[in-house]
């Protein structure tokens, strides 16, 4: 695994999907035995909350702590990385829809100056490239020095506390070429979401986290559901996460529970629990938090290279399953935790779930084991 494999698992893209009805039965067997394989690969723990016609089913395999041996709780809240961006996106599509801004407005217009340098220019690039992934704009989590300083052993117990802020993320994007033309490619950036988060903060004057917790959190009732800032814990009930901070994912394991989650920002900043991602995604999808403009324009897709079974829309991803299933929904991972969220169309049928170790545990299987195996 190459340093950038290593930073991909910290804070990336992961699945999500698409749109068909799932086959109906009772049990979830199948998901169970996924849970445990994914266990015995090497994840410690996992905790999994699926919601469908037959009511909610909750299961953990696994541990939450490796030195008590305490296991893993269905209550337990987790940080959810790259889920983050769909809460972003969200809030971007709301104040679309109210008139503050339009996703074609270039960066620029918003935050002037702010991505230049190396052939960036947000005169170029919209809001709705940003939050597609189609802005050509580099990752500033592959940024080497960056990926040694915060994912591998040495850097990050030295630097797990550190605030960074956005606009310092940013730079470090700006220190490197452009990935492609702005418009012509799809590469998975994290920087494209700081600077939604910015955007977000410049068009309501108040901090991104805010307008989450308004607009979505508490109308939803998403009590477990957080924007941390630079808080370093995880709220209780939770356990701890785990991470190899190596480039490979032999070798000893650390704790790494505690970390200022500012470098992450609103590219993956997020803690939540199953429960809470299940109620969000099955009300994203319901039509509950957007208008049909902006839902649609959010489940407009566009190709990635090299996974026929994906499409990316802004900030939400189509997944097609073996069986045909489509499922839509985000992943994400961050120091120590790996999660999904995913959810039929018609926001019958959801299932998120979470690993406390980020170099193990097949999470496709799990989604295909609820959605396609034994039902």
């Amino acid at each position: 695994m190459t340093l950038v494999a290593a930073t991909a698992v910290a804070l990336s893209v992961a699945l999500a999907g698409p749109a068909l009805a799932a086959p109906t039965g009772g049990g979830h067997d199948a998901t169970r035995e996924a849970l445990r394989a994914a266990v015995k690969d090497g994840v410690p723990g996992v905790t999994a909350t699926a919601k469908d016609a037959h009511g909610a089913w909750r299961a953990t395999e696994g541990v939450g702590n490796l030195r008590t041996g305490e296991p893993r709780s269905t209550a337990d809240r987790y940080r959810v990385g790259s889920i983050t961006k769909t809460f972003v996106a969200t809030v971007l599509l709301q104040l679309e829809a109210e008139g503050t801004l339009s996703l074609d407005d270039t960066v620029d217009e918003w935050l002037p100056g702010t991505v230049r340098g190396n052939g960036h220019d947000g005169r170029k690039i919209t809001l709705r490239q940003l939050l597609n992934h189609t802005s050509g704009i580099y990752n500033y989590t592959a940024d080497e020095e960056f990926g040694r300083t915060y994912f591998l052993k040495d850097g990050f117990f030295e630097h797990r506390y550190d605030t960074k802020k956005p606009a310092e993320l940013v730079a470090i994007a700006m220190t490197h070429k452009p990935d492609f033309a702005p418009g012509t490619s799809w590469s998975y950036s994290n920087t494209n979401y700081v600077l939604a988060g910015m955007v977000i903060e410049k068009a309501t004057g108040r901090p991104y986290g805010a307008e989450i917790r308004d607009r979505i959190l508490r109308p939803l009732h998403l009590n477990a559901t957080s924007v941390p800032g630079t808080r370093v814990t995880v709220p209780q009930p939770s356990s701890r996460a785990y991470s190899k901070l190596a480039e490979t994912a032999t070798g000893p394991t650390y704790d790494v529970t505690r970390i200022n989650p500012s470098l992450a920002y609103a590219a993956g900043e997020m803690i939540s629990d199953s429960a809470d991602l299940n109620r969000f995604y099955r009300a994203l999808l319901g039509g509950k938090l957007l208008p049909q403009e902006q839902l649609k324009a959010m489940k407009t897709t566009v190709a990635i290279d090299g996974a026929p079974n994906l499409g990316y829309g802004l900030g939400l991803m189509d997944l097609k399953l073996s069986c045909g299933v489509h499922v839509w929904g985000h992943g994400g991972g961050i120091h120590g935790s790996s999660s999904q969220a995913v959810t039929t169309p018609d926001g019958r049928h959801s299932l998120a779930f979470n690993f406390n170790g980020d170099w193990a545990g097949d999470s496709e299987a799990v989604i295909e084991a609820e959605f396609c195996g034994g039902r």
